[in-house]
């Protein structure tokens, strides 16, 4: 049975869902790292570039946004051939300083602003609303061809030539006078978005989406069966009025994830090693648009040959990967670099484990398949920060290498530092240093200390100190006393 924890009533909003008591998906929403996708904003064009068809676009945040030509209501509108359109520059469609509203369709990651469409969505109920789309879409969930093709020539009746409309699976047991109400007051929320915007003198946010109450709401809708437990009665009541599924409200003095025992897998979800059930592991290792997966055997022997141990493993860890890239949103590009398999077989067993359990994923994702070099390849749609992008900082140390340089390194360099300073009138060098670097640049019994004081015609005086990572710092040249 399927269970969907919330955790609404602190600042950092998360909810879980839990098959058979197992996390199958983790969504954590920080105020620092709140989603911006879907808010509209009354955009200034920055900087407008040919050579990539593109258009900076100042929206009253920290970064400016990065808007497409093909994705401009300008290039959607423009009743010219596709093939001519194509051929122009995106300066034939949009100029410095002019102003229109845009629409985040993803969220500003690492140096990067966010991307913007000026293809505005305004979700309803039943139906999504573009005043400039100029088309029609149908769910795909709906499996008949003949009801999607009604469904179409329904919308092509009710939008005006320049709209464009989708329906969502929701439109099924809607009549169309319900519907095309549902449009008339979209259309009307458009338009105080353009009044609203008009207000603006500089550029600034017009509507603001309240992602997490959308994002349970979808939740809500996509579990079917099952419960929901929430510690919020505000977000309990609205869970109601979209679902006939029974809603718990949580009362216990516990935080409701260590209740749920949620709390580990949140950090087994920033952990760079996961251990697999039969003693192997998984190491990741994320950077900006790639996160490479490695796969190891570790302490799993088997119990047969050998080829069977690593198909055993590799079985297990697509499982886990699948899960892992859900739990930790990872997005953009994903490469597995699972044990070596020589039968084509095997790696064909393990492709379809993997299309199976990525069938349970709502984001977007292209298994491309194995490389020559047996790296199996995929790719993930990312819309907003993954987990430990969102929940960590840079580490002040390494900077984000996951790595400092040695004591030895250190060490090293000190000594080189100070020959530079041979033959100097100096009697002593005083020098902040930490235990360790002290203790590889004196050597067993200060044997080295002694060589290069010797060499320098000075004494060196250490005083250690206690840092985070290998270090020194000369603080002084002068007399000895």
């Amino acid at each position: 049975m399927k269970t969907l924890i919330i955790n609404q009533i602190h600042r950092e909003k998360r909810y879980a869902v839990l098959n058979d008591h197992k996390v199958e998906k983790l969504i954590i929403d920080q105020p620092k790292q709140h989603s911006s996708v879907g808010n509209i904003y009354l955009g200034i064009v920055e900087k407008v570039l040919p050579g990539m068809n593109a258009a900076f676009v100042s929206i009253g945040e920290e970064k400016s946004g990065y808007l497409h030509r093909d994705k401009l209501a300008s290039f959607i509108q423009s009743d010219d051939e596709m093939s001519v359109k194509a051929a122009r520059s995106i300066s034939s469609y949009v100029h410095q300083g002019e102003k229109f509203l845009v629409q985040v369709e993803k969220d500003a990651a690492g140096t990067k602003g966010p991307r913007l469409t000026g293809i505005i969505e305004l979700p309803g109920t039943h139906l999504i609303y573009m005043p400039h789309g100029r088309y029609v879409a149908v769910s795909k969930k709906f499996k008949n061809d003949q009801i999607r093709e009604e469904w179409r020539r329904f919308g092509q009746q009710m939008k005006d030539a320049a709209e464009g409309i989708v329906f969502r699976t929701s439109c099924e047991n809607q009549t169309q006078e319900e519907l095309l109400e549902e449009l008339i007051n979209l259309r009307l929320a458009y338009k105080e978005l353009l009044t609203n915007a008009g207000q603006l003198k500089k550029a600034g946010r017009v509507l603001e989406r309240n992602s997490f109450a959308e994002e349970i709401i979808e939740e809500v809708k996509r579990l079917e069966t099952g419960e929901v437990i929430v510690d919020d009665l505000e977000m309990k009541r609205l869970i109601q009025k979209n679902s006939q599924l029974p809603v718990k409200h949580y009362t216990g003095k516990e935080n409701i994830f260590s209740a749920y025992r949620i709390e580990h897998e949140i950090e087994k979800a920033m952990k760079r090693i996961v251990w697999l059930e039969n003693g192997a592991y998984l190491i990741f290792d994320e950077a900006e648009a790639l996160t490479v997966i490695d796969v190891n055997t570790g302490k799993f022997a088997g119990k047969t040959d050998l080829r069977e141990t690593i198909l055993k493993t590799n079985k297990a860890a697509a499982e886990e990967v699948a899960r892992q890239i859900r739990l930790r949103d990872i997005g953009g590009m994903v490469l597995i670099d699972f044990i070596d398999m020589k039968e084509e077989r095997d790696r064909k067993s393990i492709l379809t484990i993997m299309e199976a359990a990525l069938k349970k994923d709502e984001r977007r994702t292209n298994l491309i398949g194995f490389s020559p070099l047996g790296i199996l390849q995929m790719t993930r749609k990312k819309t907003k920060p993954a987990i430990s992008e969102a929940m960590t900082v840079k580490c002040a140390s390494c900077e984000g290498t996951g790595r400092v340089l040695s004591s030895e390194t250190i060490a090293f360099r000190l000594e080189r530092e100070l020959w530079e300073h041979r033959g100097t009138d100096y009697e002593a060098v005083y020098i902040d240093v930490t235990e360790e670097v002290e203790r590889i640049f004196s050597g067993d019994h200060g044997i080295h200390k002694k060589r290069i004081e010797e060499q320098l015609g000075m004494k060196i005086i250490f005083t250690v100190i206690n840092k985070d990572k290998p270090f020194y710092e000369i603080r002084q040249f002068g007399e000895k006393q």
